[in-house]
């Protein structure tokens, strides 16, 4: 059987077969990069879970891995529910791979989650380089950058701000940026632990997009992510959309897919 770790390279890395294994490494290092800085990784029932409140994005707060009978699967949706209303989140999020039980759809929408992204996770497979004009981000860069996926998740920029500080401290975080004047034309965030590197967020401002400031961030990010010691480097896109396509273009290849179910919570109180 082949090691993804150990040889990132074969080309059988993405067999079907395999993708359980591979979606496994993923998976562990989502769940390590949510719990930066504050959260806590475990169990509820039969599932993996994060859970972070100061981190405002989904990946700090979801749970992935429901492997199990139908029944403890859909027992650990209930739980999930409350577990995530105790932290105070307004939506509790499930990410569905291979390592979660084929019958999931179908549990979950009698449950009352709903499928609400088809994503998947694609993995790096050619050269990378870390050249100008990116840079490593600076602590002065991070409100810019907080502006900048504020507007691409529609989230609220403050607080996006105090939680890039808090990664911008942990060495196995990386932020990468490319300057346009007096502001950022982009940036690259990323993570790495335990032999598994994520390209979480590539963002490039509306104006300077399609001049090559994403590849040229990504090819980057790739390269501090290995240099950092990821045998595998990996990254979640929308399924058949431009991101798919720049992911390849990227030196991605694909791997397996991702459906994120989601649950509101404050529904409950109703």
């Amino acid at each position: 059987m082949v090691d993804p770790l150990r040889d990132p390279d074969d080309p059988e890395l993405l067999d079907p077969y395999r993708a359980r294994e591979l979606a496994g490494l993923v998976e562990a290092a989502r769940l390590a990069s949510g719990a930066v800085r504050y959260g806590r990784i475990g169990r509820v029932g039969c599932a993996q879970v994060v859970v972070n409140p100061d981190n405002p994005l989904p990946l700090g707060n979801h749970a992935c891995a429901l492997d199990g009978s139908s029944a403890e699967v859909a027992g650990t949706l209930m739980r999930l529910e409350q577990t995530f209303a105790d932290v105070g989140r307004a939506e509790a999020v499930v990410y569905a791979s291979p390592t979660t039980v084929a019958e999931i759809e179908g549990i979950a929408d009698d449950a009352g989650w709903y499928a609400v992204e088809e994503a998947l996770a694609v993995v790096h497979r050619g050269p990378a380089e870390f050249a100008p004009p990116v840079r490593r981000a600076v602590d002065a860069d991070l409100d810019g950058m907080a502006a900048l996926l504020a507007d691409d998740l529609g989230a609220e920029p403050v607080r996006l701000a105090r939680h890039l500080a808090q990664r911008q401290d942990d060495p196995r975080c990386v932020f990468l940026a490319v300057d346009d004047g007096d502001r950022l034309a982009g940036f690259a965030s990323g993570f790495a632990d335990r032999g598994v590197g994520l390209v979480e967020h590539v963002v490039v401002r509306p104006a300077r997009r399609r001049r090559g400031v994403g590849s040229a961030l990504v090819s980057a990010c790739v390269a501090v992510l290995r240099d950092l010691g990821a045998l595998l480097v990996a990254a979640h896109v929308a399924e058949g959309g431009a991101g798919e396509r720049f992911a390849e273009a990227c030196g991605f290849g694909s791997g397996y897919p991702v459906t994120a179910y989601a649950r509101r919570v404050d529904e409950l109180l109703d």
